[in-house]
């Protein structure tokens, strides 16, 4: 009896100390927990903080990459002149004047737009003309009621062939009617502009070129932004 008392004894005194001890485990076993949660949550910042930077540079290089490209995508910007040595059939294109500019390879060669390499591109031209519509000759008034003005863009390229010119742009407006008078001078000038624009296919080595009528080119207005021709890449 004295021994089964001293086991009774034993092992209820063992299960008292476990209890004792029990929120003593539970208090640290959640301590570790904590310091393992805050030491995964540190070590995931720190490689997010080291993918980033890794990759920052390349980003700024992407983009300046990208600016790159952009800046030297092809274009070209011309002015329109009115000068004597210019052919009686085109107006005379500037690179060198007021906001005329190229980049990218478009160049100008013997008043002609060359193209660098196929794609595509939107092609754009503007001529501004004054025009009289008063006229002391009447012969001149019946036989011609209408003043008509007109801008023309054509494409060479060796892939037409023999016919290697071909129109890819014409305009044509009627700026007024012809009206008799004795001081034509008095009654002042007609303004008009012909605007004309699209995209095409070019390829390699195309020539661009404008074609007016000499008696068109005598009404041609040169002053800055009135008369302009351009291409641009897409």
């Amino acid at each position: 009896m004295e021994c089964e008392s001293e086991v009774i004894l034993d092992v209820n005194a063992r299960a008292l100390a476990g209890e004792q001890t029990s929120p003593r485990a539970k208090q640290f076993l959640m301590s570790r927990l904590t310091m393992a949660l805050i030491a995964f949550t540190l070590f995931l910042a720190t490689g997010v903080a080291v993918f980033l930077f890794s990759n920052a540079p390349v980003k700024v290089n992407l983009r300046h990459t990208l600016r790159q490209i952009s800046n030297s995508r092809a274009a070209i910007h011309l002015e329109g002149k009115i000068k004597q040595q210019c052919v009686l059939t085109s107006v005379k294109w500037m690179n060198d004047v007021d906001q005329s500019h190229s980049q990218g390879g478009l160049e100008l060669q013997n008043n002609e737009i060359l193209i660098p390499r196929d794609g595509l591109y939107f092609v754009y031209s503007q001529a501004s003309f004054r025009v009289s519509c008063s006229s002391r000759d009447a012969d001149n008034i019946t036989s011609k009621r209408m003043v008509h003005l007109s801008h023309t863009v054509k494409r060479c390229s060796s892939s037409f062939g023999n016919n290697n010119d071909k129109t890819i742009l014409h305009s044509i407006r009627t700026a007024c009617q012809n009206t008799a008078s004795r001081d034509p001078d008095s009654v002042g000038s007609w303004f008009s502009a012909v605007y004309m624009g699209a995209v095409f296919h070019l390829k390699r080595g195309d020539r661009l070129k404008t074609v007016m009528e000499e008696k068109m080119l005598e009404k041609l207005e040169d002053e800055a932004g009135k008369t302009f021709f351009g291409v641009f890449a897409l």
